[in-house]
């Protein structure tokens, strides 16, 4: 028997978020973003349900091949371009969209001979300052990439650095700020691509064309401060463990690497088969726990590599087989990850390769 650690995918909840942010969008193109592995999930085993949608954004030539090898027909963009003048045979041959971020592209694009047409984005930094031109350059970059054979130009694109409902109107960069920052695009015939999950839930006056639905299409809230269920979306991965096996603790016996944990009464802990070899989070933190038969039960001593002690003296019921969920429909990511000083984000995108995706639905 295989290990019992598992990450069990809901398609049926996938779909479901698709639905929602899909009336969100109204009849916006929305590209489903699924870059590292559809953010832990298993890209591979959902590429039917991304039919739902109307295109995959993603990081790597290789995974838009791949996806290509699959039977996926619909448009496949690179999120952050090319990387090479290397990839762009692949581009070429397999109907590749890609970003445009940077003057060497640019010229990469003028050196290599298209057999067929490319679609291109331009990539614009309206205030993040990671990839992208200064929007006043954009009509001069538009104008530069339509002049290049087989090259479409399809849109502009930014990302917004703070699109959560909670954050502060007189913050840094609100969206509203960024927005400002790409006022000279009016009057230039392109089409925008500006919306991330954030916006698509909160900022409609954004008024973009195309939108990329990423996190909440996982049934993660964007924002930390609201709930998957107030936003009505629900969490497609449950990670779930075994229990191995049960010590009872006398008191002054302790648990685990470093000794760090110390019995002050007796007590009775398990053994869950999952670590951070699989991607589970090592920092000690207070207050964290995992769920058995529905019940708390608080993390105790180091998570060590391959499995995490807890606490069960208040579950007698729990044995050995019984199943403890990590994070998932019961257990918000959100909220575990705040408990481990992290964001779900990562801890979705940590999520070792080992761990078995259960596909359901």
């Amino acid at each position: 028997m295989s290990r019992p650690i598992e990450a069990l995918i809901d398609k049926h909840a996938l779909q479901h978020n698709i639905a929602l942010l899909r009336e969100k969008a109204g009849k916006r193109f929305m590209w489903s973003v699924v870059k590292a592995d559809a953010y832990g999930h298993g890209l591979h085993g959902l590429l039917d349900t991304f039919e739902l949608t109307d295109g995959l954004a993603l990081l790597d030539v290789d995974e838009a091949v791949a996806v290509r090898n699959l039977g996926w027909e619909k448009p496949v963009l690179l999120i952050e371009g090319f990387f090479t003048y290397d990839d762009l045979p692949k581009v070429d041959r397999y109907g590749i969209e890609t970003l445009v971020h940077s003057d060497w592209q640019i010229e990469d694009l003028k050196k290599f001979s298209f057999e067929n047409k490319v679609r291109v984005h331009i990539k614009l930094n309206s205030g993040m300052n990671r990839l992208g031109f200064l929007p006043a350059r954009a009509k001069a970059v538009k104008e530069e990439l339509e002049k290049i054979p087989m090259v479409e130009v399809v849109d502009f694109v930014t990302h917004f650095a703070n699109s959560e409902l909670t954050y502060p109107a007189d913050g840094k960069l609100p969206v509203s700020g960024q927005l400002n920052n790409l006022v000279s695009l009016e009057g230039l015939a392109c089409d925008k691509c500006f919306s991330n999950s954030g916006a698509i839930l909160w900022h409609p006056e954004a008024a973009d064309g195309a939108v990329r639905a990423g996190i909440a299409l996982y049934g993660v809230s964007p924002d930390g401060n609201k709930t998957s269920g107030e936003l009505g979306l629900v969490p497609v991965m449950t990670l779930r463990a075994g229990i191995l096996g049960t010590q009872n603790l006398q008191p002054g016996d302790a648990v685990g690497y470093g000794s760090k944990f110390v019995a002050e009464h007796p007590m009775r802990i398990a053994v869950l088969a999952c670590g951070y070899a699989d991607g589970y989070p090592r920092q000690k933190l207070e207050d964290r726990f995992v769920l058995i038969h529905g019940k708390k039960a608080p993390l105790v001593g180091s998570v060590s590599m391959d499995m995490i002690t807890v606490d069960i003296t208040d579950i007698p019921e729990a044995k050995p087989g019984d199943w403890a969920e990590l994070w998932g429909k019961n257990l918000p990511i959100n909220e575990v990850a705040a408990l481990h000083g992290t964001i779900g984000y990562e801890l979705l995108a940590n999520l070792n390769i080992r761990v078995k995706r259960e596909f359901i639905g």
